[in-house]
């Protein structure tokens, strides 16, 4: 079976959505395999169609309404009884697709298992008032990650846990080290990591961007300024890891600063990063507001040191994501850091409450003791720190914090 063939959300897609007669909504960054996860599943059903916004003669089936959108859907050519998988991709696009999705739901819901796929709006109107409420699952597909890699995922987060309290590292497969270095070098999108192909990687980083800012961009917000914000996403790579300083945006852009704000919240909602914000609960003289950023695509950032603490953060966001989406937990990824500018890179918390920390380390694999500062404010008895060298499993316990020092293609690989 190929990488693609099984992306890490087909089972639970299956299993939690068309299990309970939910529609699945799948959203997650541009070209990060959201189609071909949904086609995948309608092949291996051989039953049912796929529907694109972005093909005329769909678009107007779908004006039409539910019966000739049924009708279509229904007309695959087979012979097989099974419920047929009904592909509804970049419907947003279309103003009114909420209500036209419901009407056709409400009237024919239980003769399909409905797939909408989309990069951004998906994700947007889930908030506030939603006429969809109770009828669908939302899911988050990220980039490929190291666990998916080698065909390894942690379903339940006690799993991962046990895991790391273990005195030994992992049985890791023949060229975990080297799959996890190509991850490093061309990111988890994949088109680059497939073809790892220097010249490849750069036209097709060149053309996402270009799609984003220039096509769902302008779709999403009818913004005259692309190419200011195309300019903001040329900056973004430079601030990784650091708290964000909007000011210093708004200085080097020369626009208001609420204006950075709106864009920056436009390409979070189109997935071209993700925020981390601090954790202030119980934390002494904490920074309140500062996020850190981090692209979806790291293979973007030129340092080391930033892509692999970029790379860490992904890691961990699509492990709280697929936890929480698959019910188990409210799982959310943070970071420590007070006014004293002690540091913890990551938090794992899960209904608020701390679980476990990380640190990640590019080339120094001796123990960074900053947790130290935190570990007794807020009650954590885990932290690992990542380190990009191969070969490394150390435990040790201070202070009753059990702390574990370990390589990240050993680590990551018993994430998701």
């Amino acid at each position: 079976m190929s990488l693609l063939e099984e992306r890490y959300l087909s089972n639970i897609i299956s299993k939690m959505a068309f299990g309970f007669g939910k529609m699945a909504f799948v959203a997650g960054p541009r070209q990060v395999g959201k189609t071909t996860l949904a086609k995948d599943l309608l092949a291996k059903r051989g039953a049912g169609k796929y529907g694109t916004w972005d093909d005329k003669d769909f678009r107007k089936l779908w004006h039409k309404g539910p019966a000739s959108l049924r009708t279509f859907l229904q007309s695959n050519g087979g012979t097989t009884t099974k419920k047929p998988i009904a592909i509804l991709d970049e419907i947003h696009k279309d103003r009114r697709w909420k209500g036209n999705l419901k009407g056709f739901y409400d009237l024919y819901g239980t003769s399909f298992d409905v797939i909408v796929t989309g990069s951004a709006r998906l994700n947007i109107y889930r908030r506030g008032g939603d006429s969809l409420l109770g009828r669908y699952f939302p899911f988050r597909l990220h980039p490929l990650s190291q666990a998916e890699i080698l065909g390894k995922r942690a379903d339940e987060p006690t799993s991962f846990i046990e895991s790391i309290m273990s005195p030994s590292p992992p049985a890791l497969q023949a060229g975990s080290v080297t799959k996890f270095e190509r991850l490093l070098k061309f990111g988890g999108f994949p088109d680059p990591y497939l073809n790892q192909n220097d010249q490849f990687s750069a036209l097709w980083r060149s053309g996402r961007l270009e799609k984003i800012i220039h096509e769902d961009l302008r779709d999403l917000s009818r913004l005259p300024e692309l190419s200011q914000v195309e300019a903001l996403a040329l900056l973004m790579p430079d601030r990784i890891g650091s708290p964000l300083s909007v000011q210093s945006l708004r200085e080097e852009l020369e626009v208001a600063y609420d204006t950075v704000k709106r864009w920056l919240n436009y390409l979070e909602n189109l997935y071209f990063h993700f925020t981390i914000r601090p954790f202030t609960t119980r934390v002494a003289r904490s920074l309140k507001k500062e996020p850190k950023i981090y692209l979806y695509d790291w293979s973007e950032v030129e340092d080391h040191g930033a892509r692999f603490e970029n790379l860490v953060a992904s890691h961990l966001l699509k492990a709280c994501d697929y936890w929480s989406d698959c019910g188990r937990g409210q799982w959310d990824l943070r970071y420590l850091r007070d006014k004293d500018k002690f540091e913890v890179d990551f938090l794992l918390t899960n209904k608020n409450k701390p679980v476990v920390s990380f640190e990640c380390k590019y080339s120094d694999d001796r123990f960074d003791p900053s947790v130290l500062k935190f570990a007794g404010q807020i009650g954590i008895t885990n932290h690992i720190q990542i380190v990009a060298k191969p070969g490394i499993w150390q435990r040790r316990e201070i202070d009753g914090l059990n702390i574990l020092i370990a390589s990240a293609d050993a680590v990551l690989s018993l994430l998701v």
